[in-house]
């Protein structure tokens, strides 16, 4: 007995009982592209590093620690590059995060005000940022890019260039220095951060808007979809984000500084870039993107075992981003 066929239209084949449209036949080896290059890069490393240590215990626990606060910031950049959006300024916040954190807690001795102070730096930089972008109609990758400067040169000026001691414990402990038994803080950080960031993306409302806004924000705005205000909120978060990322770098580090975050912007939209968010928008993969960001540590840990200066890694990180861009497909 003779299989059905159906007809798909002029010069396309037709399609018999034997075919089996959907998922399986539209499968892409990019969709799977971050796991396959992780098992390999690990593998590599694991064998012609072995005897420099880096599958040790505590190397390996180190580029946990290392990565930890990139996938904690990839997690928005997940939400502001599927917008169809661009943040550079994220490493630039989190440096001045850090100096105003250490500031207030030298001047108040108290946490909360601390974290307070992180978290008002966020808040104004991803306001304004939110503001010209959705707004005033300046493309993000303006706008972000001169608040790169301007939060750098501001972090700058008020620390006079010099570190600044953070001797409260508490922050210290709950920022990135603290053990939950055997766990780094650090990684409890950035579990936290992406299990809420998938369950957003995925599960609800927002999620769905921010991804449409990307696909077409045209179709999006006729859909009910408020656009600006889309725009708007992932920016927002974007920075805040990025300050939470900056007191992680103060607790870690004990102190607060201008270069803690600096080069941050390039690993994070690496990371989700490899991770399978298309920077054409439309798309957000959280769990991605954190693979993402741990084969950025990976490859930079590597590298520096390997014997390989901070300049070279930064190429290497380029050559990355290149490479995924050329790779992504266009939704």
């Amino acid at each position: 007995m003779a299989l059905p066929t159906l007809d798909t239209g002029p010069g396309s084949p037709p399609v018999t009982g034997r075919t089996r449209p959907g998922r399986l036949t539209r499968l892409d080896w990019r969709d799977q592209a971050i796991y396959i290059g992780f098992v390999v890069v690990f593998a590599v490393f694991a064998l012609t590093l072995g005897d420099d240590g880096f599958l040790s215990g505590a190397n390996l626990l180190n580029i946990v620690r290392q990565t930890a606060i990139i996938a904690v910031m990839a997690v928005a950049g997940t939400f502001v590059i599927g917008a169809a959006q661009i943040d550079l300024s994220v490493g630039s916040v989190a440096g001045l995060s850090s100096v105003v954190t250490a500031l207030t807690l030298s001047a108040t001795g108290n946490v909360v005000f601390g974290v307070l102070g992180g978290l008002g730096v966020g808040l104004a930089v991803g306001t304004v940022n939110g503001a010209l972008v959705a707004y005033a109609g300046i493309p993000s990758f303006l706008v972000t890019l001169a608040m790169l400067g301007i939060a750098g040169g501001v972090a700058q000026w008020v620390s006079g260039f010099q570190p600044i001691p953070i001797l409260e414990r508490g922050f210290t402990l709950l920022f990135g220095s603290g053990d939950l038994g055997p766990i780094p803080s650090l990684l409890l950080w950035a579990l936290v951060f992406v299990v809420a960031g998938a369950v957003v993306m995925n599960k609800t409302a927002f999620g769905r808007q921010v991804l449409a806004v990307g696909g077409n924000a045209t179709a999006a705005a006729f859909s009910g979809v408020r656009v600006r205000r889309i725009t708007f909120t992932v920016l927002v978060a974007s920075a805040v984000v990025a300050s939470i990322a900056g007191m992680l770098y103060a607790g870690r580090l004990q102190s607060g500084r201008f270069q803690w975050g600096a080069g941050d912007e390039l690993s994070v939209i690496a990371a989700v870039v490899l991770g399978g968010t298309s920077l054409f928008g439309g798309t957000g993969r959280i769990v991605g993107s954190v693979v993402g960001a741990l084969f950025v540590g990976l490859i930079n840990n590597g590298l520096i075992l390997a014997g390989l200066d901070a300049s070279q890694q930064i190429i290497i990180q380029g050559v990355i981003i290149i490479v995924a861009v050329a790779l992504a497909r266009k939704h």
